[in-house]
């Protein structure tokens, strides 16, 4: 409750305002409510005599009675006696109709236009769309009730023919009233909650089309892009990636509680069967007078918690855009992440970025010159029968590990000698030097190429593919010491 500052003008209006300024009362949207079941507000006789009595009175001066609501409800709220976003004609207006259709249902007369609680589910349907609080429409309601009963006992207090002995009918009256305003409050608190579910629907509704219309490369008209940054309620401008993730029907991927405990804003969609995102990234922090690093400069922390949580959190298979700066560029950075997911195995539960992957991406896009590179680099090794496994497992190790003999006999569980003598024999089936960079290269592309070629049991885990070293150290084969 807001009390009016010292000094502030009274807040009462001075002259009835002008009706033909006051906006109509205007329908509800949609089918109309069913009317609610009414119940009796008192016996008959002496009790609903005196309701009608009243009723009658205070309708003949509804304007003036309007005016006092409205005054003192301006005077107890800021919301309203701010005039934004309800106007003053528009309080008065619709004050004065809650007003009529409560007198008329306490004095038990017609109803003038409409059923008795129509102004009410007016009024909250209209406050939702406005954004002003319930409780700030609740406590106007409250102010109206008070105000109301004022008058009321205003007029008992000096009706003619009062007897001494008229206190408990009086009393009944006033539960009567209290009763009304009651029904009335909750008839505006429905309509009013059922109207924010409306408008929550709709903001939903743009919200997830401006969202296909970002991904679907529509952003290039400026206003599509700032309509969709003001429904989605982030910058136009600002380090973004877009990410799609395998869609499992059974239990699809929620990332956006995930990440947002991580610190990282996304708004997600299902799309294709697959559930794409545009992720937030905060921005980095750069210490005074230092220029702030390239996308790709070394690892970026933020980037980094993204990818762990896709791994750790979601159990999806995710593939992630380079990083963008305006959401207009959302389009070309769903195809780069829907690229990099399909270099990753399905149901991997992996998630890789975009520039991690173009090794694979390139391949993935051209599976004949894959088969090629896979031909002409691995060929005869292929071919060898019991040999392949083990020279293929080496080879993938022995690259990706500097070529160091030392390192992938490490992990390997064999001796140095039994790398140097696996490589050997790779250079030897396939007419290479280990020696040659050109070689190395060809060797690492045939690698990466094998499970776009129709071989997926190319070797990825050195584990899978060699047996453990038996007692001595040293794992002995065909190329053992």
């Amino acid at each position: 409750m807001t009390p009016r500052p010292p000094g502030a003008p009274d807040p009462s209006p001075d002259r009835t305002p002008d009706r033909s300024s006051v906006p109509s009362r205007r329908p509800p949207s949609g089918p109309p409510a069913a009317p609610r079941a009414r119940t009796p507000l008192g016996s008959a006789g002496d009790s609903g005599a005196l309701r009608r009595s009243l009723a009658a009175a205070l309708l003949s001066d509804v304007d003036r009675l309007t005016d006092r609501a409205v005054a003192d409800i301006r005077a107890h709220s800021g919301t309203y006696a701010s005039g934004d976003p309800v106007t003053h004609e528009d309080l008065w207006a619709i004050c004065r109709d809650n007003l009529l259709r409560a007198l008329e249902d306490f004095g038990g007369l017609a109803p003038t236009d409409g059923d008795f609680e129509g102004a009410a589910r007016e009024t909250g349907r209209r406050r939702a769309e406005q954004g002003v609080p319930l409780d700030t429409v609740l406590q106007a309601y409250r102010r109206g009730g008070r105000i109301l009963w004022q008058v009321m006992a205003e007029h008992l207090r000096t009706r003619a023919g009062r007897q001494a002995d008229s206190r408990d009918l009086e009393l009944d009256v006033a539960g009567a009233v209290w009763e009304t305003i009651d029904r009335y409050s909750v008839a505006m608190a429905d309509a009013y909650r059922l109207g924010q579910l409306e408008l929550q629907n709709q903001q939903d509704t743009r919200r997830a089309a401006l969202f296909e219309a970002l991904l679907d490369g529509r952003a290039d008209d400026p206003a599509v892009a700032s309509a969709a940054a003001a429904a989605l309620g982030v910058p136009a401008q600002d380090r973004y990636v877009v990410v799609v993730a395998t869609q499992d029907p059974a239990a699809p991927p929620r990332p956006a509680p995930v990440l947002e405990a991580q610190g990282l804003w996304s708004y997600w969609r299902p799309r294709s069967g697959r559930y794409a995102g545009i992720v937030r990234l905060p921005r980095r922090d750069t210490p005074a007078g230092r220029t702030p690093p390239l996308p790709g400069a070394g690892p970026d922390p933020a980037l980094l918690r993204l990818l762990d949580a896709l791994r750790e959190r979601t159990g999806a298979t995710a593939g992630v855009s380079p990083e963008f700066e305006r959401l207009s560029q959302a389009g070309r950075a769903l195809r780069l992440a829907e690229q990099t997911l399909r270099t990753l195995p399905a149901g991997s539960g992996e998630a890789a970025v975009f520039d991690a992957r173009l090794t694979e991406i390139l391949l993935s896009g051209r599976p004949d010159i894959a088969e090629r590179i896979v031909t002409v680099h691995l060929g005869p090794i292929l071919v060898t029968g019991g040999e392949r496994a083990a020279l293929l497992t080496t080879l993938r190790v022995w690259l990706d590990h500097g070529c160091s003999a030392s390192r992938a006999a490490e992990l390997l569980y064999c001796h140095r000698n039994t790398v140097l003598n696996r490589i050997g024999r790779v250079a030897e089936l396939t007419g290479r030097s280990s020696e040659s960079g050109e070689a190395r290269l060809g060797w690492a592309l045939a690698l990466r190429a094998l499970p776009y070629v129709g071989l997926p049991d190319a070797p990825g885990s050195p584990s899978a593919t060699v047996d453990p070293p038996g007692p001595g150290g040293a794992e002995r084969d065909g190329y053992g010491t």
